[in-house]
C-alpha cells in the first residue's frame, strides 16, 4: 500500500498493509519486551521514526546545496524518492529513511533516479491506475495475480 502512491507527500509515510503493521507491531514487542526497554525511550522511538518517515515522504524542495550537504548526515526526501520509484533498479535503492550511511556502507545508494526527479515515475508499475488506490483493491493488492499492466500489453 506505502509504495503504490502516485504521488510523493508527507501522507505517503503514513499507509500500511494491515497485516505489515501486525508483523511489525509483534516485532516491535519482543525487541521492546526482551532487553526491557523503558516506555520513555519507545515513546522517543515512535515519535522520531515517524517524524522522521513524514519528513523524507514530504515533497520539500532544497537547495542542492543543502541537499548535498544534508545527506550525509539523514535521509533526505529527494534521497528516499528514489526507492518509490517504478524501476527495480531504483526501489531496490536508499531503504533507509532515518540515516544513509546504511545505504552508502551496503552500496544500495543512488544519487538520483535515472530520469531525474521532475521525470521519475512513482508507485508500483501494476497498480498505477487510479481505481487500484481504492482502499479495498489496495487491500487485497499483496494477494493478487490478476493486475493488468499498463505499460506491458503481454500482461492484459
Amino acid at each position: 500500500m506505502h509504495h503504490s502512491d502516485l504521488d510523493i507527500d508527507v501522507t505517503t509515510g503514513a499507509p500500511f498493509h494491515p497485516l505489515e503493521i501486525l508483523l511489525s507491531l509483534g516485532i516491535k514487542c519482543v525487541v521492546i519486551m526482551f532487553p526491557g526497554a523503558p516506555a520513555l525511550a519507545v515513546f522517543a522511538f515512535e515519535i522520531a521514526l515517524n517524524a522522521t518517515s513524514m519528513f523524507n515522504h514530504s515533497n520539500v524542495k532544497m537547495p542542492e546545496s543543502v541537499e548535498r550537504w544534508l545527506r550525509w548526515l539523514v535521509v533526505t526526501p529527494d534521497m528516499h524518492r528514489v526507492h518509490h520509484s517504478i524501476l527495480r533498479r531504483e526501489t531496490d535503492s536508499n531503504f533507509g529513511f532515518n540515516f544513509p550511511w546504511w545505504d552508502r556502507f551496503l552500496g544500495t545508494y543512488r544519487a538520483q533516479p535515472q530520469a531525474g526527479h521532475d521525470d521519475m515515475i512513482i508507485g508500483i508499475e501494476q497498480f498505477r491506475d487510479r481505481n487500484e488506490l481504492r482502499l479495498d483493491r489496495m487491500l487485497t493488492q499483496p494477494f493478487r495475480e490478476d493486475v493488468e499492466c499498463p505499460s506491458n500489453p503481454a500482461r492484459k
